[in-house]
Order: structure tokens, then C-alpha cells, then sequence
């Protein structure tokens, strides 16, 4: 057993944190706390842009379903007439300057998430000083900013904040990092104006969303199948992350039989270790996808997903806004 899965089984399981966990996540809880408190205070430099910037992210590590709410949430706001645009750090990639992505990112670059955003047709900026990277979105015309994973990045302003919470592992054992999955104490939940839980059962005051999606398209190409298509059929479902167990799951749920591969978050994949000997067809994420189509086989195919929110959360978000815009003396659309 890797470090990493005795910790998982500590986060989510039975098994006790190692002594050394428990003492590193007081240390970290004594920084987190410190530096929440500095900013919030104004004793460390946080910069305010002039346009609305909404971030989404979460206080747990692993996927809980962030890039598929800032891709629903830009949809949202262009059809609301904006020029949304999303700023990200770009993990996994190797640039590390401020970038606008051009018409043809390359994911080792500027990591895969930012690419799977930019391919729905939305800017992306990307940069470790992430106000660096919002004012290239700006130039570019943005009106409205989405800040992906972006929660504990206290040095960009915000306006509005939304925690996705993973509906089914909620928050584990409740404890600090290494000791539990958080990244942040409970506590911080209080502050965010919108909580989105991601399958499972949503809490009072949370809004429930659920990740869709029952169509398979090429890795390389355009060719479509449905996942109904291969019902009872074994595949190998390839997963590079925070929670490749979502998606496997999915796959069980529409019937298929799944030979799991798991890979770390942001993987970065080469040809052989996605050579499973036979040729049944291979499936991954869409986030996974966008790294292999320079070297994609007839049977590879992603899943894309969408998320679903109810329209009240969508409401109570545009009110949000609409105040924002108010008092900045723009007006609302």
C-alpha cells in the first residue's frame, strides 16, 4: 500500500491517520488559519478587478466536479449576453508566465483542465499569479470572470464564491490535510455564498447537481456511439482524476463491464501505458482525452459530461449578480 492510499483509507475509511499526519495537519490548520486571517484584514496585498469574478472551488482535495460547473456557468452567462471568461492556474502544465490560450493549447503546457474549458469555446487565461492572467482576459474584452479551483486563492478579489461539495464523500473524517482530505477548515463553508453538492443527497443549503452524460465521441475524430451501445460489454475505462472512482461508477451504472485503470490526477500519458493488449474500446474523461488525441486508436472514446443544476440555483445566482452590477453602477442584464 502507497502513502497515498493509506491516507485515503485514514480520509474515507476506517483506518487511523499515522501520528505524524495529526501533527502536520495542526501545523497547516495554524497557516491556513493565519493567512485567511491576514487577508481578511488586508495585511497581504489581494487584487480587485473591475469586472464581477466568480470562483469555484472546493475545500476537499480530489474532484468533487469543478470544471464541469465553470463550464455550465460560462454556457449560463453567455446566453445572459456576458463575455465570461475563466482563470486558472493551469496545474499539470509546465508554463508558468501569464497566458491567453490560443486556438490550439497544448494540455503539457497549460494543463488539461484549462484546455477542456477553452475547447467549449470560452477564453481561458492561465498563470501561477493568477491576477496576472485575469487582466490578459480583461484586455481580451471579458466581462465577467470565472476563477476554476480557485477557493483558497486569496490574492484575486472575489465577488462571489461556490463550494462543490462531493456528494457521496462529502468531507471524510472531517480533519486537515495529511491527517483528512480538507483543505480548510469546515468552518469555511460559512463564508461561501453558494454550496453545489455533486451527486448523493444534498444538505440544507446546498443545490444539488448531477454530471451527465450518455454519449461517446472519438478521442481522434468526430464518430459518436451511445454508452447504451455497449451494455454487458467488458472496457477499460482509463481515469487521470481527483476521483477516478466517479467515473467508473458511472460506467457500472449504465452497464458495462469495467476493467478499471487508475492514473494520478493530471497524468500525463504515453502511448504504452494505454496498450491493454486486445482491442476492446477504452474509454476516458474528457479531461483525460484532451492529452492523448496526438497519439488516439480507432477505439479509444471520451464521455463527455454535462452538469445539471435546478433552476433556482441559477435565480438565485443571476440576483447575485444583478446586485453586484447595481452597485457598481452598471447595468444589469
Amino acid at each position: 500500500m502507497t502513502l497515498i492510499d493509506r491516507l485515503e483509507s485514514a480520509w474515507y475509511g476506517n483506518a487511523s491517520a499515522p501520528w505524524w499526519a495529526s501533527l502536520l495537519a495542526a501545523l497547516y490548520g495554524a497557516f491556513v488559519r493565519l493567512r485567511a486571517w491576514l487577508y481578511r484584514r488586508g495585511l497581504r496585498r489581494c487584487v480587485r478587478l473591475p469586472v464581477p469574478v466568480i470562483v469555484v472551488g472546493n475545500i476537499s482535495v480530489g474532484g468533487t466536479g469543478k470544471t464541469p460547473l465553470t463550464i455550465a456557468l460560462a454556457a449560463w452567462l453567455q446566453a445572459r449576453g456576458h463575455r465570461p471568461g475563466v482563470v486558472s492556474r493551469g496545474y499539470g502544465g509546465t508554463r508558468r508566465e501569464p497566458q491567453l490560450l490560443g486556438a490550439d493549447p497544448d494540455p503539457l503546457q497549460v494543463g488539461d483542465e484549462p484546455c477542456l474549458i477553452h475547447a467549449g469555446g470560452v477564453p481561458v487565461a492561465v498563470g501561477r499569479e493568477r491576477p496576472a492572467a485575469a487582466k490578459l482576459l480583461l484586455a481580451a474584452g471579458c466581462d465577467m470572470l470565472l476563477a476554476d479551483d480557485g477557493l483558497q486563492h486569496y490574492p484575486l478579489a472575489r465577488d462571489v464564491e461556490i463550494c462543490v461539495i462531493d456528494g457521496v464523500r462529502r468531507f471524510g473524517n472531517r480533519r486537515l490535510l495529511p491527517a483528512g482530505p480538507l483543505r480548510e477548515p469546515l468552518g469555511r463553508l460559512q463564508r461561501v455564498d453558494f454550496r453545489v453538492c455533486n451527486g448523493g443527497s444534498a444538505e440544507p443549503g446546498e443545490y444539488p447537481m448531477q454530471l451527465c452524460g450518455d454519449e461517446l465521441v472519438a478521442v481522434s475524430g468526430d464518430r459518436r456511439q451511445t454508452l447504451a451501445a455497449l451494455r454487458g460489454q467488458p472496457v477499460h475505462a482509463v481515469a487521470a482524476i481527483g476521483n477516478p472512482q466517479r467515473f467508473f461508477d458511472a460506467l457500472r451504472g449504465h452497464g458495462l463491464q469495467v476493467i478499471e485503470h487508475a492514473f494520478t490526477d493530471h497524468h500525463r500519458f504515453v502511448p504504452e501505458e494505454l496498450d491493454f493488449g486486445d482491442h476492446l474500446p477504452v474509454l476516458m474523461t474528457d479531461k483525460d482525452a484532451v492529452k492523448c488525441r496526438g497519439f488516439a486508436q480507432p477505439h479509444w472514446w471520451r464521455l463527455p459530461v454535462r452538469a445539471n443544476l435546478p433552476e433556482a440555483f441559477y435565480e438565485a445566482l443571476g440576483k447575485c449578480l444583478d446586485g453586484l452590477r447595481r452597485e457598481t453602477g452598471s447595468p444589469a442584464t
